[in-house]
């Protein structure tokens, strides 16, 4: 039987650094009723896997372990080929090339996975390698809910701060999408890099501090958690939105956003993103037309994934760092 099949993936049975990561052979997962099993090509290492292999914030072991992980295979973002389906599936057909996100049983980092058929999974997007397509959902949709949230539009006015990330990389290419002046904060080294991507203004933190240069803006979005409400407010305009995408020093932002809630004046967001089929299918039509593509910074194959992970916690990645998933002939 398939489900009894080996399969090699990165493991961890404790939470830790990056060393608690090992690739091991393990059973492919059974595929339930309205499930795919999806041959894993390409995935990714991103900040939710860092921040549930460790348990930072503590607050996670509430939701996915208090001693121990019950997930052991981590990994968000995939793209692969679909290799069998469960009973009930009419939406998708083996062999189909998909791509998307799954942050409710995880598994990428390996090379078999299952994902329910109305999960965050759509065909990927043509002409697209399995490398390309893989880095497309997780920075990505969370960007899109941040941008949601705050009802940006044509002609306002928005700063990213932490633009060359993954999150950041994402929101200045959808900002532009939308008609927005952005302006786009990020470290020297990416300068050029976020003025490609469409940003109206770049500046370089490391020789300009964007809170004291007297510009204003309806919307600021902190895409790297590095900033804070409290140092963002005097850049906000007087109904201005400072929209978070982590919870921010001592947990502060989602306490913020209820407390502002009834504001006249400045907010505190901190909206939490929608996983479905209809995101997925987004980024693939907006992939298509050229509208958005995902910044890639290092690939690396699954056996050097404890590599990956150390470079991801640097903090200097610039958008995406993927992860290559080899099969045997």
């Amino acid at each position: 039987m398939a489900s009894l099949h080996l399969m090699k993936a990165a493991v961890r049975s404790r939470y830790g650094s990056p060393e608690v990561v090992r690739v091991a052979e393990v059973a492919k997962p059974p595929v339930k009723d309205g499930e795919l099993l999806v041959k894993v090509h390409a995935t990714t290492v991103n900040r939710t896997d860092c921040g549930l292999r460790a348990a930072k914030p503590f607050f996670w072991r509430l939701l996915v372990g208090f001693f121990r992980p019950r997930v052991t295979i981590l990994g968000n973002e995939f793209a692969g080929e679909i290799e069998e389906v469960g009973g009930g599936v009419t939406a998708f057909t083996i062999g189909g090339r998909v791509f998307g996100y799954n942050d409710g049983s995880f598994g990428a980092h390996a090379q078999y996975m299952t994902i329910a058929q109305d999960g965050a999974v759509a065909l990927m997007p043509t002409g697209l390698t399995y490398e390309e397509a893989a880095p497309s959902t997780e920075g990505s949709h969370y960007a899109l809910s941040l941008i949601r949230a705050a009802k940006v539009g044509d002609g306002q006015d928005v700063l990213v701060y932490g633009a060359s990330g993954a999150i950041g990389s994402a929101a200045v290419q959808l900002l532009k999408n939308l008609g927005a002046t952005v302006s786009a904060v990020c470290g020297t080294k990416d300068v050029e890099l976020v003025r490609s991507l469409g940003a109206d203004r770049v500046i370089d933190y490391t020789a300009e501090d964007f809170t004291k240069d007297g510009r204003t803006y309806d919307v600021v979005i902190d895409a790297v958690c590095k900033s804070s409400f409290g140092e963002c407010r005097r850049v906000l305009r007087p109904r201005g939105f400072y929209v978070a995408s982590d919870m921010g020093r001592f947990a502060q932002n989602p306490f913020l956003a209820i407390v502002t809630l009834l504001s006249r004046g400045k907010r505190v967001m901190f909206p939490l993103p929608k996983n479905d089929p209809a995101m997925a299918r987004q980024f693939k039509e907006l992939i298509e037309s050229g509208r958005f593509k995902p910044v890639i910074d290092r690939r690396y194959p699954l056996d050097e994934i404890v590599e990956a992970y150390r470079y991801v916690e640097t903090g200097q990645k610039t958008g995406n760092v993927v992860i290559t998933v080899e099969h045997p002939r």
